[in-house]
C-alpha cells in the first residue's frame, strides 16, 4: 500500500475551536514550597515544569500490612494538576499500591485517598528502539489528573504476602513483601497554561508572531491539511475525503477506496504543545494496519475545557518524567468527542508512536482521557473512535471490522518475531496482559468496528 497524505489546499480553517483553552486556577499565584521540598536540579521548564521529590521510609507499614512503605507526609508545594510516581529502572514492577491525597489550591480541601494505576509498563517503546534503550527511560505509574492543587500527601506499599514457615514446635505465618523499585519518585506536573505556549515561550515569537522552528516543523507534518499553525483540522465530507484519497494515488481505475469522512482534530498548536519538550525528528513505520484503543487511566475528574490541560500534563510526563521522546499515544479523545493529535509526525502518517508495548510497528494507538474499569465511557467518546478509525485506517486501506497480522516485537504477550492474528480495531488488553482500556470501554469496541465499517461504505 503507497503511503498516503490527504490533501485540502486552500481550506480556512476555523478562527477558533469550540473548546476553551483555559485551566483550571493554575494560573494563580503559587505559594513557594520549602527549600527542602522544591523540584531537585534546575528550575522547571516554562512553560508548566515538574516538580520531582524522593520518596522516604514511613512508618505506618503495620497499618498497610507491607514491610516495605515509601512515601511523604502531607506539604505544601507548588501549584500542579496531575501526579505520577516514577523509578529508576523501566525493566523493573510496581508491584504493589500507590495512593495519594491532595490539597485543591482554590478550596484548600484535601481529598481522600486516591489510586493510582500502578501498571504501566505496557505502554512503553517497542524493545530494542532507540527511544526504549535511551538511558532516559524510567519506569512509571500512570499519570492521575487531581486538578489544580497545592499539597500532596503520598503512600507506596508492596504487596504483601504471607507463608507459614514449619518450626519446632508447629508453624507460624511470616508476612513478606517484594521489594520496591528503586529511585522511587513523586513527579508533580503542572501543565502550564495555554496562552504561555502560544505567547510567552520559545515555541512562540511575539514580535513577528512566527512559529519556532519545532512547531513550524510540527505544523508542516499535517501540511495539505491545514494552513501552517492552524489550531484544527478541518471535517471534510465523505465524498470529498474519497476523492482526494484518489488524486493522491490510492485506489486504482478499478477500485475506489473506502475510507470515512475526516473528523474535526484538534492540532498540537489547538492542544497548546510545547515543541521543545520532544524530541525534533520524527519515526515512522510503513502503514497503519491496526489502531489499538486505550485509557488514560488518569481518572475523570475533568471538564472537557480542562482536556487541552489534561493533555500537555500527560506530554509532559511522558517525555520529562518517563523519558519517552514524544507523547506516547497517536491520538487522544475526550468525554465530548474532540478528537486530539497526538505524537507529532503528521496525523495521516504512519507515526510510530509508544502506547502498545511490541506493537507499535505498522499501527496507531487511540486514548481515550479517563479511566473505564468500572465507568462507562460517554456515547460521544465511542463515537469520536469510530470516526477516527473509519478514517484513518481507511487511509491506509484497511476494514475496521476485519482482522489482520501484525508482527510481535517481544515484551508482550507474543514471541518476538511472531506473526498475530488481530482484530484491525483491538484493544491494548488484545496485546498485552493488561486492564486497558478498561472493560467497559473494551466491551464497546465490536459497536465501534461496526459504526467505522458503515462510515466507510462497507
Amino acid at each position: 500500500m503507497r503511503g498516503f497524505l490527504a490533501s485540502s489546499i486552500g481550506v480556512t480553517c476555523a478562527a477558533a475551536l469550540a473548546l476553551p483553552l483555559t485551566l483550571t486556577a493554575a494560573t494563580a499565584t503559587a505559594r513557594p514550597a520549602p527549600a527542602a521540598e522544591r523540584s531537585t536540579g534546575a528550575a522547571p521548564d516554562l512553560p508548566g515544569g515538574t516538580q520531582s521529590l524522593p520518596l522516604v521510609p514511613l512508618a505506618d507499614r503495620r497499618a498497610l500490612g507491607s514491610t516495605a512503605v515509601q512515601g511523604l507526609t502531607r506539604r505544601d508545594v507548588r501549584h500542579f494538576s496531575l501526579l505520577g510516581v516514577i523509578w529508576d529502572d523501566p525493566a523493573s514492577e510496581l508491584r504493589g499500591s500507590v495512593q495519594v491525597r491532595t490539597r485543591g489550591a482554590v478550596t484548600g480541601q484535601w481529598s481522600g485517598w486516591q489510586d493510582v494505576e500502578t501498571h504501566n509498563a505496557e505502554h512503553s517503546a517497542d524493545p530494542g528502539t532507540a527511544e526504549r534503550t535511551s538511558r532516559r527511560v524510567h519506569g512509571a505509574t500512570a499519570p492521575l489528573w487531581v486538578g489544580d492543587s497545592d499539597g500532596v500527601e503520598v503512600r507506596v506499599w508492596a504487596t504483601a504476602q504471607s507463608r507459614v514457615e514449619e518450626t519446632g514446635r508447629g508453624g507460624r505465618t511470616v508476612t513478606t513483601g517484594t521489594p520496591l523499585p528503586a529511585g522511587l519518585r513523586l513527579e508533580l506536573v503542572d501543565p502550564g497554561r495555554a496562552d504561555d505556549v502560544s505567547r510567552g515561550s520559545p515555541a512562540y515569537s511575539p514580535r513577528t508572531g512566527a512559529l519556532s522552528p519545532g512547531a513550524a516543523t510540527a505544523s508542516a507534518a499535517n501540511s495539505g491539511l491545514a494552513p501552517l499553525g492552524a489550531t484544527v483540522i478541518p471535517a471534510l465530507s465523505r465524498a470529498r475525503t474519497t476523492a482526494e484519497a484518489v488524486a493522491s494515488g490510492l485506489g486504482d481505475t478499478v477500485t475506489t477506496p473506502k475510507i470515512g469522512p475526516r473528523p474535526v482534530i484538534v492540532t498540537r498548536r489547538g492542544w497548546g504543545a510545547d515543541e521543545t519538550l520532544r524530541e525534533k525528528t520524527f519515526v515512522y513505520t510503513s502503514q497503519a494496519k491496526a489502531a489499538f484503543v486505550h485509557h488514560t487511566a488518569s481518572g475523570n475528574q475533568y471538564l472537557c475545557s480542562q482536556a487541552p490541560s489534561v493533555i500537555r500534563g500527560i506530554y509532559r510526563y511522558h517525555v520529562k518524567s518517563m523519558g519517552w521522546r514524544d507523547i506516547g499515544y497517536n491520538f487522544l479523545v475526550d468525554r465530548c468527542g474532540n478528537i486530539y493529535e497526538g505524537r507529532a509526525g503528521g496525523v495521516a502518517k504512519p507515526v510510530m508512536g509508544a502506547h502498545t508495548l511490541g506493537f507499535n510497528s505498522n499501527s496507531t494507538g487511540i486514548a481515550v482521557l479517563g479511566t473505564f474499569s468500572s465507568t462507562k465511557p460517554s456515547a460521544s467518546a465511542v463515537k469520536a473512535i469510530a470516526r477516527l478509525t473509519a478514517w484513518k485506517l481507511g487511509l491506509h486501506g484497511m476494514n475496521p471490522a476485519g482482522t489482520t497480522y501484525l508482527t510481535s516485537g517481544g515484551g508482550n504477550l507474543y514471541q518476538k518475531g511472531k506473526n498475530v492474528r488481530l482484530n484491525v480495531i483491538s484493544g491494548h488488553r488484545d496485546g498485552f496482559a493488561t486492564e486497558c482500556p478498561g472493560g467497559l470501554l473494551y466491551g464497546k469496541l465490536g459497536t465501534v468496528r461496526s459504526d467505522a465499517a458503515l462510515l466507510q461504505g462497507r
